[in-house]
């Protein structure tokens, strides 16, 4: 089981110094998410940062950019990583496509579907000059008299797509080279309830086997011997997702419906989502975080063996502030060579 890390930084030279940090830890891939930055920006920064470790876009938005946009980005960065980059998609949410970006969100499994289309066709025939002509409900492509001048370094760049409903997950079964969990999904969840749905997708494709898809689970980590300032740590990032009404079977099949309702209910009461991590309960943040000391944290990651083939390690961030966020990745990247067993 591979061990990854998923760096923060308040300024891109922070980001990109615990990413060299993570690297010379042990850390086979460094990902980098979209929301407060660009992933392709933030990415091409960490590939020019770094000597060894893959870089992926854990996750860049994929309606929000045309598919060519897209694939130029990854072949760019996948030149300047000397081949090592990962394209990493999701869809998001119809809200934040719509209302943040103003972009259709459509039919998002079949939306997905034609983006990754169209991303490996114009890396097969970019430098050739050959016509595109790719019809779509979502994202057709009609590219005529185009031929990129430069060479590609792969055509093959893997694509892991993130998901969590079940339609979205057996996609990336089929169609992915990669699966990227939720940032909070538990090794009874992963086995459960996602591993079913990638096992349908990849049986959807000819010849595909288990072993081609990366399966990649996400999770948060607060290390500390003091167990009060570890729940701290991970209780907002916690209350963040308990809001969220769309995660409401998730929180029921971990038996955590009742107290999911009792953080809604403090949200819907005018408790600023600031003040959410008040009503999470110990056993929510035990349930779906890697809370604990050294010797804790690193039983529960391996908690994944023989479920994931790779664990995206983050720090939590969510309500807190830059040094508290600070210091929870010092402690989480410390414990990262014994993890992996670097020397460094």
């Amino acid at each position: 089981m591979k061990i990854t890390f998923a760096p923060w930084g308040e300024t891109l030279a922070e980001l990109t110094d615990a990413a060299r940090r993570a690297e010379a830890g042990g850390a086979e891939v460094i990902w980098v998410p979209e929301l407060h930055r660009s992933a392709t920006v933030a990415a091409a920064a960490l590939a020019a940062a770094t000597e060894r470790a893959r870089i992926g876009t854990g996750i860049a938005l994929a309606f929000t950019r045309s598919p060519m946009i897209t694939a130029l980005e990854a072949l760019d960065l996948d030149d300047l990583s000397e081949g090592r980059f990962i394209l990493g998609l999701g869809s998001g949410v119809q809200r934040l496509n719509e209302d943040w970006h103003n972009v259709p969100f459509g039919k998002p499994v079949r939306h997905m579907r034609e983006v990754v289309r169209n991303v490996r066709a114009f890396w097969e025939t970019c430098t050739t000059g050959d016509p595109i002509d790719l019809p779509g409900e979502e994202e057709p492509m009609r590219i005529r008299g185009y031929q990129r001048p430069f060479a590609v370094r792969r055509a093959d760049i893997p694509v892991h797509l993130a998901a969590m409903g079940p339609a979205m997950t057996r996609l990336a079964g089929e169609i992915g080279d990669g699966w990227i969990s939720h940032e909070l999904c538990s090794p009874r969840y992963l086995a459960e309830r996602v591993l079913p749905e990638l096992e349908t997708g990849i049986a959807r494709a000819e010849g595909k086997k288990r072993a081609d898809v990366d399966v990649v689970v996400s999770a948060c980590c607060s290390v500390s011997d003091d167990r009060a300032t570890a729940l701290r740590r991970v209780s907002g990032l916690v209350g963040f997702y308990a809001s969220v009404r769309t995660y409401a079977d998730f929180f029921d099949f971990h038996g955590l419906a009742e107290q999911q309702q009792a953080v809604i209910d403090a949200f819907r009461a005018g408790t600023g989502a600031e003040h959410l991590a008040e009503t999470v309960s110990a056993e929510m943040i035990d349930a779906l975080t890697m809370v604990g000391g050294r010797d804790e944290v690193a039983e529960r990651i391996a908690g994944y063996e023989g479920l994931a083939d790779s664990v995206k390690l983050s720090p939590p961030t969510h309500g807190l502030s830059a040094a508290e966020t600070r210091a929870a990745q010092d402690e989480l990247l410390a414990l990262l060579p014994d993890l992996t067993g670097s020397a460094s």
